[in-house]
Parts: structure tokens; C-alpha cells; sequence
């Protein structure tokens, strides 16, 4: 992912309101990011607990910011998360509920899904596969985890646009 800064950042949000975004605390790290270990920015915002921001770059390279909100509990069972597909989770997943930009959205139309709680996804899909047989190429195994989770996520943010 390419660095980007606040002001992008803030600009990119399709389903929040001027006020939640003016609100928005920025991750506590943001100005150290590691940009090229990310596939999105994601981050759980530390002064609304159940309030949570990713920004993922689109199909065409655009950035497209998204307000979550948190329910406030757990799935009953072990989730899979939707973006990153671990089925070896060290973290828990979520239900993230985003409203729809627009009209639908003021009318409390949502999309949900399951994700990662504090957005671990490229962490995770950056770790060395398991070699499943003798010549198993784990390297292109974990270069198509980056890639499908670039694209899950990107088509989870067109879904909302």
C-alpha cells in the first residue's frame, strides 16, 4: 500500500458522516506505518470502542474509507474472517456492521462482515504457508493469500460504493 496522508485519509469515507470523520482518532502509529506490509488500513479507534475505520485501495488504486461499527459482542463460535480467510486466527473476528452511504444509510441499510477484530489481515496472510506436499511452492501460496485478500477487500468496499 502506498503512504498516504491525514487529509486523504479523512477525504476517503463514503459512508460517514463530517462530524464522525472530524471525530475519528488517527491510529497511534500513523505516522510509522509500515506501508508496505498493509493491503488496507485498518484500526479500531481507541477513544469509541465500538467504532472502527479501514481505508482500502480499490481495484483502480482510489483509497475508499469505511466507518464500522461494532456491535458489541462475539460470535458464538470461531469465525473465519471474511477478508484474510486464517484458518489458524491468533486474534478473534468480528461482525462489523457498515452503514450504506446515502440515502440507504440514513434509512439504517447495512453491510456486515466478519473480520479480523483489529484488522490483522496482512500480518497474517504474510506468514509462511504450511509446504502441504513435496514440491509446494509456499512462496506463491503466500503471494495469492496477499493477493485475494487485496481483492476480498476490495470487493467488500465496491459492495458499499
Amino acid at each position: 500500500m502506498l503512504p498516504f496522508p491525514e487529509k486523504t485519509l479523512r477525504a476517503s469515507f463514503i459512508n460517514a458522516s463530517r462530524k464522525e470523520v472530524n471525530d475519528l482518532t488517527l491510529p497511534a502509529d500513523f505516522d510509522r506505518l509500515d506501508w508496505d506490509g498493509l493491503d488496507y488500513l485498518g484500526w479500531r479507534d481507541p477513544k469509541l470502542p465500538r467504532r472502527a475505520y479501514a481505508i482500502v485501495p480499490t481495484l483502480e488504486r482510489e483509497l475508499v474509507g469505511v466507518l464500522f461499527r461494532h456491535p458489541g459482542s462475539l460470535p458464538r463460535s470461531r469465525a473465519q474472517c471474511s477478508w484474510c480467510h486464517d484458518v489458524t486466527l491468533p486474534n478473534d473476528v468480528v461482525l462489523y456492521n457498515a452503514k450504506l452511504p446515502g440515502k440507504a444509510g440514513r434509512n439504517g441499510d447495512t453491510v456486515s462482515t466478519l473480520v479480523c477484530q483489529d484488522f490483522q489481515c496482512s500480518v497474517n496472510v504474510r506468514r509462511t504457508p504450511k509446504a502441504w506436499y513435496e514440491g509446494f511452492d509456499v512462496e506463491a501460496a503466500r503471494l495469492r493469500q496477499i493477493e485475494d485478500l487485496q481483492l476480498r477487500a476490495a470487493a467488500f468496499v465496491a459492495e458499499i460504493a
